[in-house]
């Protein structure tokens, strides 16, 4: 059985990401204990709200250095906020350093975007349909294109490196939804609220072998 590290960093939306990676087969543990971390064969970095305050939690228990040393040896799966820290700057909270394990900047979501002339709600919240995976590899097994997936953010991910996407969204822009680079893997959007379709997301992941 596949042994994963759920990082509690206090940001993570821990029981529900939890409770669908033992659904698919992994046997979970959650912590912050760096060398229970070392112990496990894959990691999952979740996160949700301010970026500000998901740096200082990570710091504070040591996880940003973890992150950082182990995304060179084994799987990692990160999602919402997890996946914004992976970039070299958030523009939220007037700014705020991450992670730079990954070439862009996070920016901020239009509050004056507008579609079919309507405004359009910030956060993006709700299902949305993400399209133009690259339904070859094995992270988007038995997943078709255009799948709808769920969404809370205010936030996106601009990668330097148009290389590493993924997966896209539309909402009054395309933006960039998921992330693929060697053994990192990344989710704007939340599997573990996605129902069917995160399920089996979750269970490729944990079935991943690199």
């Amino acid at each position: 059985m596949t042994k994963i590290a759920l990082l509690d960093y206090g940001m993570g939306n821990l029981h529900s990401a939890g409770k669908a990676l033992t659904n698919v087969g992994a046997d979970v543990i959650i912590t912050n204990d760096p060398k229970k971390i070392n112990t496990c064969d894959k990691i999952v970095f979740p996160g949700v709200g301010a970026m500000k305050d998901c740096m200082m939690g990570m710091a504070d228990a040591g996880i940003d250095e973890v992150v950082k040393t182990a995304v060179f040896n084994k799987p990692i799966m990160a999602i919402c906020v997890g996946m914004q820290a992976l970039f070299e700057t958030s523009a939220e909270n007037d700014g705020v350093d991450c992670l730079k394990i990954l070439n862009g900047h996070v920016k901020k979501i239009d509050d004056n975007m507008t579609e079919n002339h309507e405004k359009l709600k910030v956060p993006h919240m709700g299902w949305n349909t993400v399209f133009g995976m690259d339904l070859s590899h094995p992270l988007w097994h038995n997943i078709s294109d255009h799948t709808h997936f769920y969404f809370v953010h205010s936030y996106y991910c601009q990668p330097s490196d148009s290389d590493v996407v993924s997966a896209t969204c539309h909402y009054g822009m395309d933006f960039c939804t998921s992330v693929i680079k060697d053994n990192l893997f990344a989710t704007q959007f939340h599997p573990e609220k996605s129902h069917t379709a995160g399920l089996q997301l979750l269970k490729n992941f944990v079935e991943w072998k690199i």
